[in-house]
């Protein structure tokens, strides 16, 4: 006869229940299970000072600049991730990393010889470890006057594109970078001719500090013949093979397998084809912005490049706004670096507002990816100061916020910085405004003047056979048959 089991027994054996602290603050949660962690609040109050979106800060003991700073920096941060876990403080409302007793040493289970270098939150030991870092990198005088230079292109160079936009000059969607201009210049400013530049839709700026002409970028922008595209790519798709400049994509995402497939063939060119560069392999960046990390091209080529050690970064610009769409609603975790360590490559999250602080983030991750240790997931935490495109309102985005990273504008900010470190006066500040107030001028009348594409241009670089379908037995492009035109042609 079958006897009952009697659950209620003390003799069942029982799970214990786990009990947590309360009250649980975040930084206390970093070690618990996602679903017991407290999530961030999604909205700011109204009544808050203005203030970065919360869940977007690293703890004030950990300047994100400091991550990768000095060689000795990232010695001593490369030696701490050997032993530490690969966690960080989750930092929505904690001001402080976890007590360096809670990152004690823990087995890794899973391949721990490819998880080297994945510990982002700095702990206390590393910070003690390595020197104090001056409150902005070193920059000489030259090199504060490029990045000037540079950034103010940029800047009034967009400017001139929103004037032009709203006189008829330029159709179709716009998307413009104010704002933004510390990364595009902190990073591409690092790089060598050869090395390769992959961008997104927002691709001006990327396009002029990569060293394409003013006058190629706005004459393609007009849709002229003396466009860099030669009239056919348009404010998305800007690309100049002289310069290595891959490629503006409209299609968020689609440019990072092309970037890791250049960074593929660079390291097979240095090491199969024995063709070396100076310096080491040439570099790819990957441009792409917050939306664009919950895509599947996004995880798919993290993966690929970690394996094969690639040399390319990825460079996130976080705007914190996807069109109309605010990150923090859009994705499970919105520290976007934290991601790296999933696929064994270091993250970084770094202020995108400052060009001295992101350039030095730049050098530390080119000279890695040059010296053969695979990429780096970098984090540039910008915004952007006008809507989406030219044809959107912006009218989602709060005035406080909006106003909070006007202040924080990278061009001011790095003027200040040069006239307070005496690299450089203000007279001479503005003699450089005056020559790029000069280059936009004369880059609109330029595009101006320029013919529009002829239309045998057509069908150039469509298809593989030239005698096909584009050009006719008579070697004439059967566009220009007036019958082809009138849609009665024999194809």
């Amino acid at each position: 006869m079958n006897k009952k089991i009697n659950h209620s027994s003390s003799s069942w054996p029982r799970r214990r229940r786990r009990t947590l602290p309360s009250p649980l603050s975040l930084s206390q949660s970093v070690f618990l299970p996602r679903a017991l962690r407290p999530s961030p609040p999604l909205f700011i109050p109204a009544s808050a000072p203005a203030a970065p979106p919360p869940s977007r800060r690293i703890a004030s003991t950990t300047p994100p600049h400091r991550i990768f700073g000095t060689d000795q920096m990232a010695a001593a941060y490369f030696t701490a991730a050997k032993c530490l876990p690969p966690v960080a403080a989750r930092s929505a409302a904690a001001d402080r990393l976890p007590a360096p007793s809670a990152l004690s040493v823990r087995p890794l289970h899973r391949r721990p010889a490819r998880r080297l270098g994945s510990v982002l939150a700095v702990s206390s030991d590393v910070l003690k470890a390595a020197p104090a870092a001056a409150a902005y990198p070193a920059v000489t005088r030259e090199e504060a006057l490029e990045l000037y230079e540079d950034m103010i292109l940029g800047r009034n160079f967009e400017d001139m594109c929103a004037q032009m936009y709203y006189r008829g000059k330029m159709f179709g969607f716009v998307h413009l970078y104010n704002g933004q201009e510390a990364v595009s210049t902190g990073f591409i400013k690092q790089l060598n001719q050869p090395d390769c530049v992959v961008s997104t839709y927002r691709d001006h700026v990327h396009a002029l500090s990569k060293g394409v002409p003013a006058r190629e970028v706005m004459a393609e922008l007009f849709g002229k013949a003396t466009g860099c595209c030669r009239g056919q790519g348009g404010s998305m798709h800007m690309f100049s093979e002289p310069h290595n400049l891959l490629g503006g994509f409209a299609f968020i995402g689609e440019g990072i397998p092309v970037a890791t497939g250049a960074a593929f063939a660079a390291k097979y060119r240095h090491e199969v084809l024995k063709q070396s560069s100076p310096g080491g392999l040439d570099v790819t960046l990957a441009f792409f912005g917050d939306g664009t990390c919950n895509n599947g091209q996004f995880f798919e080529c993290l993966n690929m490049a970690q394996l094969w050690k690639l040399p390319i970064i990825f460079v996130v610009e976080n705007n914190l706004w996807a069109i109309g769409m605010s990150h923090l609603r859009s994705t499970s975790d919105p520290e976007i670096w934290k991601k790296g360590p999933a696929f064994g490559m270091p993250g970084v999250h770094v202020d995108g507002m400052d060009v001295l602080k992101v350039r030095e983030v730049a050098k530390e991750a080119i000279d890695r990816a040059r010296r053969g240790e695979g990429p780096t997931l970098v984090e540039c935490e910008t915004y952007r100061f006008r809507g989406h495109s030219l044809a959107d309102p912006d009218e989602l985005r709060r005035p406080d916020e909006k106003s909070h990273y006007a202040a924080r504008d990278p061009i001011t900010s790095l003027k200040k910085y040069i006239i307070e470190q005496n690299l450089a006066s203000e007279a001479e500040l503005k003699s450089i405004e005056k020559k790029i107030d000069d280059v936009v001028e004369e880059a609109v009348e330029f595009a101006d003047a320029s013919p529009l594409p002829p239309r045998s241009q057509l069908l150039e670089n469509v298809f593989a056979d030239p005698k096909g379908f584009g050009i006719g037995p008579d070697g004439k492009y059967r566009c220009e048959d007036p019958k082809f035109t009138q849609g009665t042609a024999q194809v």
